[in-house]
Protein backbone atom coordinates (compact mmCIF):
# COMPACT_ATOMS: atom_id res chain seq x y z
CA UNK A 1 0.00 0.00 0.00
CA UNK A 2 0.91 3.43 -0.69
CA UNK A 3 2.57 5.24 2.30
CA UNK A 4 5.53 8.22 2.77
CA UNK A 5 7.49 5.81 4.26
CA UNK A 6 7.99 3.96 0.81
CA UNK A 7 10.21 4.94 -1.86
CA UNK A 8 8.45 7.75 -3.94
CA UNK A 9 10.58 7.82 -6.91
CA UNK A 10 10.10 4.03 -7.65
CA UNK A 11 5.82 4.98 -7.36
CA UNK A 12 6.01 8.36 -9.19
CA UNK A 13 7.68 6.21 -11.88
CA UNK A 14 5.11 3.40 -12.11
CA UNK A 15 2.51 6.49 -11.51
CA UNK A 16 4.23 8.15 -14.78
CA UNK A 17 4.17 5.21 -16.81
CA UNK A 18 0.62 3.70 -16.25
CA UNK A 19 -1.28 6.78 -15.47
CA UNK A 20 -3.40 5.54 -12.92
CA UNK A 21 -3.34 3.76 -8.87
CA UNK A 22 0.26 2.44 -8.92
CA UNK A 23 -1.15 0.77 -5.92
CA UNK A 24 -3.76 0.50 -3.20
CA UNK A 25 -4.15 3.52 -0.97
CA UNK A 26 -3.82 3.22 2.69
CA UNK A 27 -7.41 2.36 3.87
CA UNK A 28 -7.12 4.24 7.11
CA UNK A 29 -5.87 7.47 5.73
CA UNK A 30 -8.17 10.61 6.12
CA UNK A 31 -8.07 11.40 2.13
CA UNK A 32 -9.62 14.80 2.89
CA UNK A 33 -7.57 15.81 4.94
CA UNK A 34 -4.44 14.43 3.43
CA UNK A 35 -5.19 16.12 -0.24
CA UNK A 36 -6.01 19.38 2.02
CA UNK A 37 -2.61 19.10 3.46
CA UNK A 38 -0.28 18.24 0.27
CA UNK A 39 -2.37 20.99 -1.92
CA UNK A 40 -1.40 23.63 1.10
CA UNK A 41 2.52 22.26 0.97
CA UNK A 42 2.91 22.21 -2.82
CA UNK A 43 1.04 25.91 -3.36
CA UNK A 44 -1.14 23.42 -5.50
CA UNK A 45 -4.58 24.15 -7.15
CA UNK A 46 -7.44 21.27 -7.73
CA UNK A 47 -9.37 22.43 -10.67
CA UNK A 48 -12.74 20.20 -11.40
CA UNK A 49 -14.51 19.63 -13.76
CA UNK A 50 -18.24 19.56 -13.57
CA UNK A 51 -18.88 16.41 -14.60
CA UNK A 52 -16.36 14.71 -11.61
CA UNK A 53 -17.45 12.32 -8.78
CA UNK A 54 -19.24 14.82 -6.05
CA UNK A 55 -16.45 14.12 -3.49
CA UNK A 56 -14.32 15.51 -6.04
CA UNK A 57 -15.86 18.34 -6.82
CA UNK A 58 -16.48 19.30 -3.05
CA UNK A 59 -12.58 19.23 -2.66
CA UNK A 60 -11.60 21.50 -5.38
CA UNK A 61 -10.91 25.16 -5.19
CA UNK A 62 -12.82 25.62 -8.56
CA UNK A 63 -15.39 23.75 -10.21
CA UNK A 64 -16.32 24.74 -13.92
CA UNK A 65 -16.41 23.98 -17.35
CA UNK A 66 -12.80 22.95 -19.34
CA UNK A 67 -11.92 26.67 -20.47
CA UNK A 68 -13.74 28.88 -17.13
CA UNK A 69 -11.27 26.23 -14.75
CA UNK A 70 -8.03 26.85 -17.05
CA UNK A 71 -8.57 30.60 -17.14
CA UNK A 72 -8.87 30.55 -13.28
CA UNK A 73 -6.07 28.54 -12.58
CA UNK A 74 -4.05 31.52 -14.52
CA UNK A 75 -5.75 34.23 -11.56
CA UNK A 76 -3.21 32.00 -9.21
CA UNK A 77 -0.26 31.96 -7.87
CA UNK A 78 -0.05 28.27 -7.93
CA UNK A 79 2.58 26.25 -9.44
CA UNK A 80 1.14 23.07 -9.67
CA UNK A 81 -2.42 22.54 -11.39
CA UNK A 82 -4.16 19.32 -10.75
CA UNK A 83 -6.77 18.76 -13.53
CA UNK A 84 -9.54 16.51 -12.12
CA UNK A 85 -10.98 16.21 -15.70
CA UNK A 86 -9.86 14.64 -18.86
CA UNK A 87 -7.18 14.65 -21.06
CA UNK A 88 -7.99 17.51 -23.72
CA UNK A 89 -8.74 19.64 -20.35
CA UNK A 90 -5.60 19.64 -18.70
CA UNK A 91 -3.81 19.99 -22.20
CA UNK A 92 -5.75 23.31 -22.18
CA UNK A 93 -4.80 24.25 -18.70
CA UNK A 94 -0.92 23.76 -19.77
CA UNK A 95 -1.41 25.81 -23.16
CA UNK A 96 -2.85 28.61 -21.30
CA UNK A 97 -0.43 28.41 -18.29
CA UNK A 98 3.04 26.77 -19.85
CA UNK A 99 5.41 27.52 -17.00
CA UNK A 100 3.41 25.76 -14.46
CA UNK A 101 3.78 22.11 -14.12
CA UNK A 102 -0.21 20.45 -15.15
CA UNK A 103 -0.59 17.04 -13.38
CA UNK A 104 -4.45 15.29 -13.80
CA UNK A 105 -5.17 11.88 -11.27
CA UNK A 106 -5.65 9.21 -14.73
CA UNK A 107 -3.47 10.06 -17.53
CA UNK A 108 -6.06 7.70 -19.18
CA UNK A 109 -9.33 9.94 -19.06
CA UNK A 110 -9.40 10.69 -21.99
CA UNK A 111 -12.95 11.61 -24.41
CA UNK A 112 -15.15 10.18 -27.05
CA UNK A 113 -15.43 13.23 -28.86
CA UNK A 114 -11.87 14.11 -29.10
CA UNK A 115 -10.80 10.88 -29.86
CA UNK A 116 -13.11 11.16 -32.64
CA UNK A 117 -11.24 13.68 -34.71
CA UNK A 118 -7.44 12.40 -34.83
CA UNK A 119 -5.33 14.86 -35.78
CA UNK A 120 -3.59 13.33 -39.60
CA UNK A 121 -7.03 12.36 -40.25
CA UNK A 122 -8.16 15.76 -40.00
CA UNK A 123 -5.44 17.61 -41.23
CA UNK A 124 -6.19 15.53 -44.91
CA UNK A 125 -9.55 16.50 -44.81
CA UNK A 126 -9.03 20.15 -44.00
CA UNK A 127 -6.75 19.99 -47.35
CA UNK A 128 -9.65 19.14 -49.32
CA UNK A 129 -10.95 22.92 -48.35
CA UNK A 130 -8.17 24.99 -48.45
CA UNK A 131 -10.72 28.49 -48.65
CA UNK A 132 -12.42 27.11 -45.54
CA UNK A 133 -11.52 28.73 -41.85
CA UNK A 134 -11.72 26.06 -39.22
CA UNK A 135 -14.14 26.66 -35.87
CA UNK A 136 -13.15 23.82 -33.73
CA UNK A 137 -14.95 23.07 -30.38
CA UNK A 138 -13.31 23.15 -27.47
CA UNK A 139 -13.43 19.98 -26.70
CA UNK A 140 -10.50 18.51 -28.76
CA UNK A 141 -7.04 17.30 -28.73
CA UNK A 142 -4.43 20.40 -28.48
CA UNK A 143 -3.28 18.49 -32.14
CA UNK A 144 -6.16 19.57 -33.82
CA UNK A 145 -6.86 23.20 -32.35
CA UNK A 146 -3.37 23.65 -33.36
CA UNK A 147 -4.98 23.05 -36.97
CA UNK A 148 -7.88 25.37 -36.31
CA UNK A 149 -8.44 29.13 -37.08
CA UNK A 150 -10.54 29.53 -33.95
CA UNK A 151 -11.98 27.85 -31.02
CA UNK A 152 -15.21 27.84 -29.39
CA UNK A 153 -17.42 26.77 -26.75
CA UNK A 154 -20.43 25.55 -26.48
CA UNK A 155 -21.14 29.52 -24.43
CA UNK A 156 -19.87 31.12 -27.78
CA UNK A 157 -19.99 29.16 -30.25
CA UNK A 158 -23.05 31.01 -31.62
CA UNK A 159 -21.78 34.31 -31.67
CA UNK A 160 -18.04 33.20 -32.90
CA UNK A 161 -19.71 31.64 -35.74
CA UNK A 162 -21.84 34.59 -36.85
CA UNK A 163 -18.78 37.08 -36.52
CA UNK A 164 -17.71 35.69 -39.84
CA UNK A 165 -19.25 37.00 -42.71
CA UNK A 166 -22.14 35.00 -44.41
CA UNK A 167 -19.63 33.72 -47.48
CA UNK A 168 -17.58 32.49 -45.55
CA UNK A 169 -17.09 28.87 -45.63
CA UNK A 170 -16.35 27.44 -42.50
CA UNK A 171 -15.58 23.92 -41.68
CA UNK A 172 -16.81 22.98 -37.63
CA UNK A 173 -14.99 20.01 -35.92
CA UNK A 174 -15.05 17.93 -34.19
CA UNK A 175 -18.94 17.40 -32.96
CA UNK A 176 -21.47 17.58 -35.65
CA UNK A 177 -24.22 17.42 -33.30
CA UNK A 178 -23.49 20.87 -31.86
CA UNK A 179 -22.54 22.12 -35.59
CA UNK A 180 -25.91 21.26 -36.72
CA UNK A 181 -27.11 23.00 -33.72
CA UNK A 182 -25.02 25.66 -34.90
CA UNK A 183 -26.21 25.31 -38.58
CA UNK A 184 -29.65 25.89 -37.52
CA UNK A 185 -29.12 29.02 -35.23
CA UNK A 186 -27.61 30.90 -37.12
CA UNK A 187 -28.51 29.80 -41.15
CA UNK A 188 -25.16 28.98 -42.14
CA UNK A 189 -24.10 25.61 -44.05
CA UNK A 190 -20.94 24.76 -42.12
CA UNK A 191 -18.90 21.69 -43.26
CA UNK A 192 -19.36 19.33 -40.16
CA UNK A 193 -16.81 16.66 -39.43
CA UNK A 194 -18.26 13.26 -38.13
CA UNK A 195 -17.47 13.22 -34.37
CA UNK A 196 -19.60 12.79 -31.26
CA UNK A 197 -19.66 12.70 -27.50
CA UNK A 198 -20.87 9.29 -26.29
CA UNK A 199 -22.67 10.76 -23.54
CA UNK A 200 -24.59 12.79 -25.14
CA UNK A 201 -25.61 10.83 -28.30
CA UNK A 202 -27.01 7.97 -25.99
CA UNK A 203 -30.23 9.74 -24.53
CA UNK A 204 -33.35 8.28 -25.46
CA UNK A 205 -35.78 10.46 -27.41
CA UNK A 206 -38.44 7.98 -26.51
CA UNK A 207 -37.95 7.87 -22.41
CA UNK A 208 -37.61 11.56 -22.15
CA UNK A 209 -40.86 12.43 -23.80
CA UNK A 210 -42.21 9.53 -21.80
CA UNK A 211 -40.31 10.94 -18.97
CA UNK A 212 -41.70 14.54 -19.95
CA UNK A 213 -45.71 13.10 -20.01
CA UNK A 214 -45.21 11.57 -16.43
CA UNK A 215 -44.34 14.69 -15.02
CA UNK A 216 -46.07 17.72 -17.62
CA UNK A 217 -44.84 20.46 -15.04
CA UNK A 218 -41.28 19.85 -15.49
CA UNK A 219 -38.82 21.23 -18.06
CA UNK A 220 -36.35 19.55 -19.81
CA UNK A 221 -32.65 21.15 -20.39
CA UNK A 222 -30.16 19.63 -22.87
CA UNK A 223 -26.96 20.63 -24.07
CA UNK A 224 -26.40 20.95 -27.79
CA UNK A 225 -24.15 17.96 -28.09
CA UNK A 226 -27.54 15.69 -27.45
CA UNK A 227 -28.72 15.17 -30.70
CA UNK A 228 -31.25 16.59 -32.52
CA UNK A 229 -34.81 15.06 -31.98
CA UNK A 230 -33.75 15.58 -28.21
CA UNK A 231 -33.20 19.28 -28.60
CA UNK A 232 -36.50 19.30 -30.12
CA UNK A 233 -38.24 18.58 -26.87
CA UNK A 234 -35.94 21.22 -25.18
CA UNK A 235 -37.29 23.99 -23.23
CA UNK A 236 -33.39 25.42 -23.05
CA UNK A 237 -30.54 24.76 -24.53
CA UNK A 238 -27.05 25.59 -23.55
CA UNK A 239 -23.59 24.77 -22.30
CA UNK A 240 -23.10 23.15 -18.71
CA UNK A 241 -22.68 26.49 -16.89
CA UNK A 242 -26.07 28.07 -18.80
CA UNK A 243 -27.90 24.68 -17.50
CA UNK A 244 -26.72 25.39 -14.27
CA UNK A 245 -27.41 29.44 -14.46
CA UNK A 246 -30.74 28.03 -15.75
CA UNK A 247 -31.55 25.51 -12.59
CA UNK A 248 -30.72 28.65 -10.65
CA UNK A 249 -32.54 31.17 -12.04
CA UNK A 250 -36.29 29.96 -13.68
CA UNK A 251 -39.24 29.51 -11.58
CA UNK A 252 -39.65 26.02 -12.18
CA UNK A 253 -39.24 23.47 -10.03
CA UNK A 254 -39.27 20.12 -11.52
CA UNK A 255 -36.53 20.16 -14.64
CA UNK A 256 -35.06 17.01 -16.31
CA UNK A 257 -31.45 17.34 -17.36
CA UNK A 258 -30.25 16.19 -20.34
CA UNK A 259 -26.67 16.36 -20.28
CA UNK A 260 -23.97 14.15 -18.26
CA UNK A 261 -25.08 13.76 -14.50
CA UNK A 262 -22.60 15.04 -12.75
CA UNK A 263 -23.66 18.46 -12.98
CA UNK A 264 -26.62 17.91 -10.99
CA UNK A 265 -24.46 17.93 -7.51
CA UNK A 266 -23.98 21.38 -8.26
CA UNK A 267 -27.57 22.26 -9.19
CA UNK A 268 -28.78 20.73 -5.75
CA UNK A 269 -26.11 22.82 -4.13
CA UNK A 270 -27.21 25.75 -5.56
CA UNK A 271 -31.17 24.78 -6.04
CA UNK A 272 -31.75 22.51 -3.20
CA UNK A 273 -35.36 23.25 -3.98
CA UNK A 274 -35.74 22.07 -7.22
CA UNK A 275 -36.57 18.09 -8.22
CA UNK A 276 -33.78 17.65 -10.62
CA UNK A 277 -34.66 14.24 -13.05
CA UNK A 278 -31.17 12.73 -15.48
CA UNK A 279 -32.70 12.53 -18.49
CA UNK A 280 -32.78 8.42 -19.47
CA UNK A 281 -30.04 6.84 -21.79
CA UNK A 282 -31.60 4.45 -24.54
CA UNK A 283 -29.22 1.38 -22.52
CA UNK A 284 -30.55 -0.30 -19.39
CA UNK A 285 -27.52 1.00 -17.82
CA UNK A 286 -26.74 4.22 -15.90
CA UNK A 287 -24.42 5.06 -19.14
CA UNK A 288 -25.20 8.73 -19.60
CA UNK A 289 -22.19 8.71 -16.93
CA UNK A 290 -19.24 9.61 -18.60
CA UNK A 291 -16.95 6.65 -18.62
CA UNK A 292 -13.72 8.57 -18.30
CA UNK A 293 -14.59 11.27 -16.24
CA UNK A 294 -15.29 8.77 -13.62
CA UNK A 295 -11.91 7.27 -13.96
CA UNK A 296 -10.85 10.07 -11.83
CA UNK A 297 -11.03 9.13 -7.94
CA UNK A 298 -10.43 10.42 -4.75
CA UNK A 299 -7.83 8.27 -4.50
CA UNK A 300 -5.96 8.88 -7.61
CA UNK A 301 -6.53 12.48 -6.86
CA UNK A 302 -4.22 11.83 -3.74
CA UNK A 303 -1.53 10.08 -5.29
CA UNK A 304 -1.69 12.64 -8.07
CA UNK A 305 -0.55 15.20 -5.58
CA UNK A 306 1.89 13.28 -3.42
CA UNK A 307 4.05 12.34 -6.48
CA UNK A 308 2.81 15.22 -8.82
CA UNK A 309 2.66 12.86 -11.92
CA UNK A 310 1.43 11.87 -14.37
CA UNK A 311 2.35 14.90 -15.51
CA UNK A 312 0.78 16.54 -19.08
CA UNK A 313 3.70 17.83 -20.86
CA UNK A 314 3.24 19.52 -24.31
CA UNK A 315 6.04 20.69 -26.67
CA UNK A 316 6.32 24.26 -26.70
CA UNK A 317 6.00 24.56 -30.36
CA UNK A 318 2.48 22.97 -30.18
CA UNK A 319 1.32 24.70 -26.94
CA UNK A 320 2.17 27.87 -29.53
CA UNK A 321 0.55 27.01 -32.51
CA UNK A 322 -2.68 25.62 -30.16
CA UNK A 323 -3.01 29.05 -28.13
CA UNK A 324 -3.08 31.03 -31.41
CA UNK A 325 -6.86 29.56 -31.96
CA UNK A 326 -7.77 30.36 -28.04
CA UNK A 327 -6.64 33.34 -27.91
CA UNK A 328 -8.38 34.20 -31.11
CA UNK A 329 -12.01 33.20 -29.41
CA UNK A 330 -11.05 35.21 -26.52
CA UNK A 331 -11.13 37.76 -28.61
CA UNK A 332 -13.67 37.59 -30.74
CA UNK A 333 -15.58 36.90 -27.85
CA UNK A 334 -14.96 39.84 -25.46
CA UNK A 335 -18.64 40.87 -24.12
CA UNK A 336 -20.15 37.52 -24.72
CA UNK A 337 -21.83 36.40 -21.44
Amino acid sequence: MISRVENPDALAREARRYGFLPREVDPTLDLHAEIGRLKREKRAVILAHYYQDSEIQDLADFVGDSLQLARAAQQTEAQLIVFAGVHFMAETAKILNPDRKVVLPDLNAGCSLSDSCPAPLFAAFKAQYPDHVVVSYINCSAELKALSDVIVTSSNAVAIVESFPPDQPIIFAPDRNLGAYLNKKTGRNMRLWNGACMVHEIFSYKKIRDLMAQHPEAQLIAHPECEEPVLELAHFIGSTSALLRYVVESPVRQLIVATEPGILHQMRRQAPHKELIAAPSNQACACNNCPHMKLNTLEKLYVCLLYEQPELQLPADLIEAARRPIDRMLTLSQGIK
